[in-house]
Formats: C-alpha cells, sequence, structure tokens
C-alpha cells in the first residue's frame, strides 16, 4: 500500500530519510485527507485519507513522498459554528507544524467558511475551493552543519537588548549588499553587526520572523502587514525575508550573529492567530478543530473571545495548543539556536477561565522544559481582557516589559513636575512592581520607545499622531504619547528648538542606560529615526517604517553617545541589575543613598515636592576596588546648583559623562561638599576618586 499507519508523534510533516510521516491532531474530526500539489503549488494531484487515529491525531506514512513535496489538509467534520465546529473540507487548510509555506494566499471570498453573500453570515456553508490561492506546507529535510557554533549565552546583567525588524533595519543601509537589503541576510553585513557592537548591543531583538500573511483589508488598501503581529505558521520562517530558502537563511544569519557575540531575541505572537473572529477566513486552525484551539465565548460557542483585540485568542489551556507551542519554541532554540523569546501580548498565554493565573500550565511547562528554562523568556504583561494588565504578576524567570519606566521617564523629561518619586524607583530596577516572589532587578526591561508608538525622534516633535496613511483616518494608535513637540509640530529649521529637541533625546537616552534593570533600544533612535508622526507603522512597509540612516555621521546621530552609555555600564557594575538596592541607615554599609541640591540626605517631605525636577543619588560599588557613582538629573528649565556629597573613601569627584557638553564628558575632578552647577534639562554621572 503507498501510505502506511504511520505515527501520531511527531507532529506535522517528518521526512525520514526514506519517506515522510503526516500527523495532525484533531479532536473533533471524522476524516482528514492528506493533499499532495505539484512541485509549483497550483494543482492538486491527489488526496489521500489519513488511516490512522491514534489518541486525537490523524496519522499515516508514505515511503515516495520526499523533500519538496507540496501539501496541505482538508478536514471533515460538523458545520455547526453554534455548537463551535467549523469543520469545512472544500477548504485547504495549513498544516499547523509545516517548516515551510509554497506560495502565499491570494484573497477571495473562497478562503471563508461561510457564504459571504448569506445573511446568516457565518451560520451557512460554502462549497468553493479555495486550493488555488492558498499558502501550503512543503515537506523538507531539516539538515544544516552548524559547525561549532555556540550561543553567547550573555548574563542578564550584561544584557542590552535593540528592537529590530528584519527589512526596516537593513534595507536603507548603503553599506549591506544590496542583495541582502530587507533580508535575513543583511543583519550580517559586517556594517550592520559594527554598528550593534559600537552600540553595545549584546542581544538583538526581532520583530516576528515566523510565516505570517497579509490581511485582506491591509491588501485591498495596497498596504502590507509589515510588524508582522498576525502569525498562521509558527515553524517556518517568514519567506519575505529569503525567498530562496528562508530556512537556511535564517539559521546562517543566527551562526554568523553568535560568532559576533551577539544573542538573537525572537518576537513571537502565540497569543492569536491570523483567522481573525467568527467572521475571518479558514485558513488552518479554525478548520482543523476550532473548538480545541481558540476561546470561545461559553455561552455561545458561535463566537470568540477576544483578549487580544484581533478577534480569536489561542486556548493554551487544552493540552494539544500547549503541546504546539511548546513543540513550537524548542524548535527555534534546538534547530534554529535562537536564545530567547519575547512574547506578544503574553498575559493571554496564562489565561484560565477565571482570568489570569501565573501558575498557569504554559508557565509550568516553561519552568520545568531542560531546554526553555535556560533561555531568555521575556513577557509583554498585558492584554485587552479582563484583569490584562499584569506587569509585576508573572513567574519567576520570567523578564517583563517595564511600561511604568517609559511612562515616568517620557512625562519627566516633558518637563512635568512631581514625578521624582517614581523616577528614583524606576531608576534603581522598579522594585515596587517586581521585588517579590525571590525575582530579580533583571526582572525590568526598561524602555522609552518600541516599535509600537511613536520613535524617539517623533517624542520630541509631535504633540499628537499622524497615522492618516494607515487608512483609519487617523483613529488607530495611541493617543497617550507622553510627547512634546517643544513648540512646533513636526519638522522645523529653527535652531533653538532642534537643540532642544536633541538635548531631550539625550536624557532619555541617558535615562534609559543608567537604570538598573535591562535596556531595550528602538532601532534607529540613536540615528534620530522619524515616522513622521506615525505611531502605528504596523502596515507601512515603506520608508515610514524602515530606518532611516540618513543622520549617522551628523550632530543629530547618538551613537557615540549610546556607546558611552553602555562602556559606563560595564565600568560601573553597580549600574547593572546585579541586586536590589536597600539603602540602609546612616550608621550602616549602604549601597544608595538620595541627596538634595543642598548635599543633605532626602527626607519626606523633599519627595513629596509637587514641582521637583532635580534627582541626585549615589550607587555604592559592587567592590572595595571599584567607585561609587554619583548621578545627578535636571529637568528644570534652569541650572540648579548642587553640593557634592560626602562618601566614605572618597576624597574627589570625577565628571564621567553629561548630556550638557557636546564635546564629551569632562574631566574636572571636585571635593565633596563642593558647589557645582546642573545645566538646565540634563544629566551627569560622577564616579568617586581616591
Amino acid at each position: 500500500m503507498r501510505i502506511q499507519q504511520g505515527t501520531p508523534h511527531p507532529l506535522g510533516a517528518t521526512w525520514d530519510g526514506r519517506g515522510t510521516n503526516f500527523a495532525l491532531f484533531s479532536a473533533h474530526a471524522e476524516k482528514v485527507e492528506l493533499c499532495l500539489f505539484d512541485r509549483q503549488g497550483r494543482r492538486e494531484l491527489e488526496r489521500i485519507a489519513l488511516p490512522e487515529h491514534t489518541d486525537d491525531i490523524w496519522h499515516g506514512y508514505m515511503s515516495d513522498v520526499i523533500p519538496g513535496q507540496v501539501y496541505g489538509y482538508r478536514v471533515h467534520g460538523p458545520y455547526a459554528p453554534e455548537e463551535g465546529h467549523r469543520f469545512n473540507p472544500h477548504k485547504l487548510l495549513l498544516d499547523p507544524y509545516a517548516r515551510k509555506v509554497a506560495g502565499s494566499i491570494v484573497w477571495s471570498d473562497a478562503h471563508f467558511g461561510y457564504r459571504t453573500n448569506s445573511a446568516r453570515e457565518d451560520l451557512s456553508y460554502d462549497r468553493r475551493d479555495n486550493a488555488r490561492g492558498m499558502v501550503k506546507g512543503v515537506v523538507i529535510d531539516d539538515a544544516f552543519t552548524w559547525g561549532d557554533d555556540r550561543p553567547p549565552s550573555v548574563s542578564w546583567s550584561d544584557t542590552v537588548f535593540y528592537e529590530a525588524h528584519v527589512k526596516g533595519l537593513t534595507i536603507g543601509r548603503d553599506d549591506v549588499p544590496p542583495a541582502w537589503r530587507g533580508a535575513f541576510r543583511g543583519l550580517t553585513a559586517p556594517g550592520v553587526i559594527h554598528h550593534l557592537k559600537r552600540l553595545g548591543v549584546t542581544s538583538l531583538e526581532l520583530l516576528p520572523v515566523q510565516y505570517f500573511p497579509d490581511d485582506r483589508y491591509l491588501v485591498e488598501k495596497s498596504l502590507r502587514n509589515y510588524w508582522g503581529y498576525n502569525t498562521l505558521g509558527f515553524f517556518c520562517p517568514e519567506p519575505r525575508y529569503d525567498h530562496e530558502d528562508a530556512l537556511s537563511a535564517f539559521k546562517s544569519t543566527v551562526s554568523q550573529l553568535h560568532n559576533a557575540g551577539i544573542e538573537v531575541i525572537l518576537d513571537v505572537v502565540y497569543n492569536h492567530t491570523a483567522e481573525g473572529n467568527h467572521l475571518g477566513p479558514t485558513l488552518s486552525f479554525k478548520g482543523i478543530d476550532n473548538r480545541s484551539y481558540y476561546w470561545l465565548t461559553p455561552d455561545n460557542p458561535r463566537y470568540y473571545e477576544n483578549f487580544t483585540g484581533t478577534g480569536n485568542a489561542l486556548n493554551l489551556t487544552h493540552p494539544r495548543v500547549l503541546q504546539m507551542v511548546m513543540d513550537s519554541l524548542r524548535y527555534w532554540v534546538e534547530h534554529c539556536h535562537v536564545d530567547g523569546f519575547r512574547f506578544d501580548l503574553a498575559t493571554t498565554l496564562g489565561r484560565r477561565p477565571d482570568g489570569f493565573d501565573p501558575q498557569a500550565g504554559f508557565f509550568t511547562a516553561v519552568a520545568q522544559d531542560p531546554v526553555l528554562s535556560r533561555v531568555k523568556m521575556i513577557a509583554e504583561p498585558w492584554d485587552i481582557g479582563l484583569g490584562g494588565y499584569q506587569v509585576g504578576g508573572f513567574p519567576a524567570g520570567w523578564s517583563e516589559w517595564n511600561d511604568a519606566f517609559r511612562h515616568t521617564a517620557r512625562l519627566f523629561w516633558r518637563g512635568d513636575g512631581g514625578q521624582i518619586r517614581d523616577l528614583a524607583a524606576r531608576m534603581t530596577g522598579s522594585a515596587d512592581k517586581f521585588r517579590h516572589n525571590g525575582r530579580p532587578p533583571r526582572t525590568g526591561i526598561n524602555h522609552v520607545t518600541v516599535h509600537d508608538g511613536f520613535t524617539l525622534a517623533d517624542l520630541v516633535s509631535y504633540n499628537g499622531k499622524h497615522n492618516e496613511a494607515n487608512g483609519e483616518d487617523n483613529r488607530d494608535g495611541s493617543d497617550e504619547n507622553q510627547s512634546n513637540n517643544w513648540g512646533v509640530e513636526g519638522p522645523t529649521d529653527d535652531a533653538d528648538i532642534l537643540t532642544l529637541r536633541r538635548r531631550i533625546r539625550k536624557n532619555l537616552l541617558a535615562t534609559l542606560f543608567l537604570a538598573q534593570g535591562v535596556p531595550l533600544l528602538l532601532a534607529g533612535d540613536e540615528v534620530n529615526n522619524s515616522q513622521g508622526g506615525n505611531n502605528n507603522t504596523y502596515c507601512q512597509d515603506n520608508e515610514t517604517g524602515w530606518v532611516s540612516w540618513e543622520a549617522l555621521g551628523t550632530d543629530e546621530d547618538l551613537t557615540g553617545l549610546v556607546a558611552q552609555l553602555t562602556a559606563l555600564r560595564r565600568t560601573y557594575p553597580q549600574l547593572q541589575p546585579h541586586h536590589w538596592l536597600n539603602g540602609g541607615a546612616p550608621d550602616q554599609d549602604r549601597d544608595s543613598v538620595w541627596f538634595t541640591p543642598e548635599g543633605r540626605e532626602m527626607e519626606e517631605d523633599d519627595w513629596s515636592f509637587a514641582e521637583a525636577r532635580f534627582l541626585a543619588y549615589v550607587i555604592a560599588p559592587l567592590s572595595a576596588d571599584s567607585a561609587p557613582v554619583f548621578i545627578v538629573v535636571n529637568a528644570a528649565d534652569m541650572p540648579i546648583d548642587f553640593t557634592l556629597p560626602q562618601w566614605n573613601g572618597v576624597a574627589g569627584w570625577v565628571r564621567r559623562f553629561t548630556t550638557a557638553d557636546d564635546n564629551g564628558s569632562g574631566k574636572e575632578r571636585l571635593a565633596p561638599g563642593e558647589s557645582n552647577s546642573a545645566d538646565a534639562r540634563s544629566v551627569s554621572v560622577f564616579a568617586g576618586a581616591e
């Protein structure tokens, strides 16, 4: 017989050197057909029913199927949306475990399981075949020669993240070979690696690279899904980043970045899929086993829970859905050597029927997994469901995006008063958010800007968003940006405004890198990259969304400033997230002290001053052969005189960094008790000297 029973594991299409085993989970299907296509994926050659059904997994083995075979599935079962079932064998479905995809989705009404012109909407049944315009899976030989590739294994205390888009980072750089621009290989160009190393970046965090389609509504507006937060294939790289062999190109890219000492972190989207709500298309999971894969509303399973704002949410309380996510994560670590993950809307991954639970099955599975427990795991700790904001609520071992840092830093440097208490907490690791259950200060991933929102240049250039190009009448994107244009909305030739904007950019970067916790820099912020005030460029695969490198080498280029700051973190390890600061009584060894401008220790009334815009503090060294640092932050629009503090063993203070001096840090030595002046809107760092 051509097809044998095969095995239920592993899931997906697995080539063993002699033939291919096919295995697909569906708890409610009545029949599963494997569909084989020609090499171009245009013509369906045959349909073969998978012969065996073991523990809800349909499987079969074909000895004449080799790598390169294009395939898909048709799954039979009830079409009963009001019961949560949406089976429709007229719809070709992508294998959730596909390692490679062929073609792309050509949008038409045939991709919908219901008759789109029916007054009954999704309760009707559509018999049109969508195969010709449907993306398909491809059987692969997953062999790759890694040589002596070793992960950089950067410690959390040394980590500096750089969030970037594969295409956006590389498409506009002249020092990237033309054929590599916009592709995985562009990340390995010597100029790109040199720039990352100069900045002090240790970990490149890539926006989604798992397969995602362009949404129909975007295609109809001549736009694209640029960011990629709409995954359909959790096991295969996005082919637009290398049309010939995206998987090999990705692996080679990881290997070369590792050779440069740079980790690769993937932004992953396991909270939802590209199939949308009850009116969305049937592309994979919805037609394989809708009731198992998705959160459905308890009182009417025709509809989907929408914790994510995208129409659906994957249900990780189901063991097979959890297995798929875990299998996918392990695949990217074991087969592709990635060093960690940032989880989009991670609260959804920890949801149970009664809400978020830090002891949910997903977190428990990760904690005990011998592969995943040793890589970096980072949560975006919120979704839009009830109780979705969970900053500080994730279990030990996880780090979290710290939006409290972003909020406070922006308000402080916008000029808002009364922020010093919050700023002090943010600069010392946000203990009020994360210091519990044994969690270390590396828990907080500090950032001022990320892909979602204004760039640093736009944060100081626009008071409001300008998202008209997205085609949503400027309704999309956040209205809460805590920004300040400093006198003119958008570009200006006013030299004074440009100087002030540059100073605020420098201050925000200094705040980010001098703070304990782990810093994350948005690609292009160092070179004044602007998106024209668009704070939601998810569909702008053009010069609006791409990084502009025009300012590189000009006065607006702050690459050197970032390099100074990352060097300071290495020179003075107390700036890194090694341990929580405890302060201490005056008669004890103290790891930190806060000072008023007059040089006395701060008291409660000083913290409560409504118009306070000045903060100064000392952090003790981690060892006796190192030096304390004294940080002075002034957001006032005028200079403020301050007194250099007294500190055990310190005979003088030497300024190591300032944002007020465009020529670099001063080297003058100041005595304890001596007066100095903090320039208006500036940050300075002094180191103790014997």
